[in-house]
């Protein structure tokens, strides 16, 4: 009596389930749910920057370095106003500004290059390849490494040799001051809501009047840096200044 009657109720629940079953799937089928990928997150991941701030504490040491250690305790001032020939040191300071130039100079401009050369991109050194930056890096710096072995060679073939070590002495106190307003550029770009589309046509502006500011600094320095014949300054203004430029640009943007 008790087993037929378990049975029926058992019986009498399955049936129930079917029923619910058939109206939940005719509902499904009828009024399709809505597909996982139609879905949009907008959960923004932030870009990671460390490596910036890293590279950038990195520059700054390599000055706090130079002022206290190299130029012993000079202050801003007395470096940037201080005469060639009371000067001590001078090729290390000019490695280390180079090297901030090049390094922070490549933080900025990396983001801008459209791609890196496949020649480049294959190339694997310990199993690590050149991402942006690393290819700005090693353009920038043989541009640097070039320009100056082409400007000692230069002087030294016009038999004014000694000129070149006032030359490197004076350009270093530009490269010093430049390197500053890279830094803070470097920050700004890289840590601030800025329109970094709009920001490149800015640093054409600003790149263009450092280009010719420089070239009146060398031109009107009371330490006379560049050669004494007209021609001669032609000659370094086109050749050295304004060529390797253009060969830069065609490497990083073409």
């Amino acid at each position: 009596m008790m087993t037929s009657f378990f049975i029926s109720v058992c019986k009498d629940s399955l049936f129930n389930l079917f029923i619910l079953y058939k109206i939940i799937y005719n509902f499904a089928k009828n009024i399709p749910l809505p597909l996982s990928q139609n879905f949009i997150n907008n959960v923004r991941i932030p870009e990671n920057n460390d490596w910036v701030i890293f590279i950038l504490l990195g520059c700054v040491f390599l000055f706090i370095f130079m002022m206290n250690i190299i130029e012993r305790d000079a202050n801003l001032r007395d470096f940037l106003l201080q005469k060639y020939f009371d000067a001590s040191n001078n090729l290390p300071s000019w490695v280390i500004t180079s090297c901030v130039t090049v390094l922070t100079l490549s933080i900025l401009i990396s983001q801008y290059i459209p791609v890196v050369p496949k020649y480049i991109a294959d190339l694997q050194i310990l199993g690590f390849q050149a991402n942006k930056f690393g290819y700005t890096l090693m353009a920038v710096t043989l541009f640097y490494l070039a320009k100056s072995t082409f400007g000692f060679l230069f002087y030294q073939s016009i038999g004014d040799g000694k000129k070149w070590l006032i030359f490197y002495f004076t350009s270093t106190k530009f490269y010093f001051v430049l390197s500053f307003l890279l830094i803070i550029l470097c920050i700004t770009q890289y840590y601030f809501p800025v329109d970094r589309n709009k920001m490149f046509l800015y640093y054409l502006y600003f790149f263009g009047f450092v280009f010719i500011f420089k070239i009146f600094f060398y031109l009107f320095h009371k330490n006379k840096i560049l050669p004494e014949k007209w021609y001669y300054k032609f000659l370094y203004i086109c050749t050295l200044q304004i060529a390797p430029l253009l060969l830069l640009w065609k490497l990083l943007f073409f």
